[in-house]
């Protein structure tokens, strides 16, 4: 086999590679294609009615119909705090001055499927993806934004977006009459698709002893 043959099928197998790829990249098809960034790499956006900043701190603080976006999460609160460490990452915490709940959302990557839930506080940590939600504590899976498939009930819940997963511990102030312990609760869906009946009985779970995660101060 002579050395002008090698190299005729040398170029012949660029040739084809080149057409696989151009192939591809008609279709919108990309080789190795990388993943959507994740929602704490996203920038932070916030309206509200006031906002003041303290440089020393590197701290916003915002007041008044506070709705703060970062990727798919939603935070919703009267009042909402937000510092930046040195490496970048960014930390919100959004509290109620009056009645009501602070709120949170986040989608879940890949499927049509929404974490959202309410709380008296709830904290975000743009490095861990960490939101952990405290006293009188929500926590629902829903599917398409209508439909409730999972929901939690407790004084602290913690949602781990990078690791999809939630822990939840007992307080007293989720006790009430039926209740008088502040025991975690939860309604949970078969994996069937079929969503939980919300009049229906509450699935008895053991406390979490620990909570991954602590809120920012």
């Amino acid at each position: 086999m002579n050395e002008s043959f090698l190299l005729s099928e040398y170029h012949r197998g660029r040739i084809r590679i080149a057409a696989v790829l151009l192939a591809l990249a008609c279709a919108g098809v990309a080789p190795a294609a990388q993943a959507e960034r994740a929602d704490r790499d996203k920038p932070l956006n916030v309206e509200a009615d006031n906002m003041t900043y303290d440089d020393l701190k590197q701290l916003n603080i915002f007041t008044g119909h506070v709705v703060a976006t970062k990727g798919t999460i939603v935070i919703k609160a009267d009042r909402v705090e937000v510092r930046q460490d040195p490496q970048g990452y960014q930390y919100a915490k959004g509290t109620m001055t009056g009645h009501g709940l602070a709120y949170f959302r986040q989608k879940r990557d890949g499927v049509d499927e929404y974490i959202d839930g309410t709380a008296e506080r709830i904290d975000y940590d743009g490095k861990q993806d960490l939101t952990t939600l405290t006293t009188n504590a929500t926590v629902r899976r829903l599917q398409s934004l209508s439909t409730v498939m999972d929901q939690v009930h407790g004084s602290v819940i913690t949602y781990d977006g990078q690791k999809d997963f939630y822990t939840a511990r007992a307080g007293q102030d989720v006790a009430g009459p039926g209740n008088p312990g502040g025991r975690v609760r939860a309604m949970l869906a078969p994996r069937s698709g079929t969503p939980a009946p919300l009049d229906g009985g509450s699935a008895t779970l053991a406390p979490a002893t620990r909570i991954q995660g602590t809120p920012q101060q």
